[in-house]
């Protein structure tokens, strides 16, 4: 194994250059393997997890939901708070950031951005989730794509451009609302006041969008920061603008059309909608 991690990192050494050292010797980001086999085993259980599932009963999960929800909710909102906090302190520029010039500002955006790094690691939880609540429809191809990537990227970033905050901002804002709304949907008696489901797929998309924005300023006015990973997040925004459109088309625009459909045909079907409506959001952000 030890033979294997220093192959892959002089590989990495070659293609990409040398890492930051501000990052040596932290938790899961000496080596590349861990990350790789975790999002392999996570592939796997995808996989795997609904052919187990298939003749057995969905679990319930309320009361764990509540906290795991909770509990990332709140992960969400400390990152938010410390990015928002240590950009500030070290006056970075919106438009193009070097990733060595905000002094101990720096060192704070780089801690916590690792939480952020292994915050993907514990949003595997939410496929998982699915699979045992035999909610399958809601692992589609946007929510693997995103998760099995998303670590990844990120074990690269906080290897070689650690300081890369604002994506990482925006999504972690996003979170807040995300999972605060999925912790209080697990209580029925809550059901009826959460209203912002779907304008946290609209946030999701300004987010990306505003990334791509803020990455071109880099682009166009360069500074520091490696130009190759400007143009790679560009990439990656674009991919998941695509698919976060192509998802929001059809749970929104489509049930929209069904709901008018029913209603002229004077159909009782959607009584069932007030449960059906708390399952459709994809826990993609």
């Amino acid at each position: 194994m030890e033979l294997m991690d220093k192959t892959i990192n002089s590989y990495f050494d070659v293609w990409l250059g040398p890492r930051d050292p501000r990052v040596k010797g932290w938790l899961l980001l000496e080596n590349y393997t861990p990350t790789f086999i975790f999002s392999v085993l996570y592939l796997l259980i995808v996989w795997l997890g609904p052919k187990y599932m298939r003749n057995k009963q969905p679990f319930s999960c309320r009361g764990i939901l509540v906290i795991y929800n909770l509990g990332l909710t709140l992960l969400s909102l400390y990152m938010f708070y410390e990015l928002v906090t240590g950009v500030l302190e070290g006056g970075y520029n919106f438009f193009c950031q070097d990733t060595h010039s905000g002094g101990e500002a720096d060192m704070k955006i780089i801690r916590v951005l690792w939480w952020y790094y292994f915050s993907k690691l514990i949003e595997f939880m939410d496929t998982f989730f699915f699979i045992l609540r035999k909610n399958n429809h809601q692992i589609t191809v946007l929510h693997v794509y995103h998760h099995a990537t998303m670590l990844n990227i990120w074990w690269f970033v906080m290897n070689w451009v650690p300081c890369a905050y604002f994506g990482a901002t925006l999504n972690s804002f996003i979170h807040v609302l995300m999972y605060s709304y999925y912790g209080l949907s697990a209580v029925p008696a809550m059901r009826p006041y959460l209203w912002w489901k779907k304008y946290i797929t609209q946030g999701q998309l300004i987010q990306f969008v505003l990334t791509i924005f803020q990455t071109s300023c880099g682009v166009v006015w360069p500074c520091a920061f490696p130009q190759g990973w400007l143009y790679f997040q560009i990439s990656y925004m674009i991919s998941l603008i695509i698919l976060f459109t192509n998802f929001y088309i059809q749970t929104y625009n489509k049930k929209a059309s069904s709901r008018r459909k029913e209603y002229q045909n004077g159909s009782t079907a959607i009584a069932n909608g007030h449960t059906n409506s708390f399952s459709s959001l994809e826990n993609n952000g």
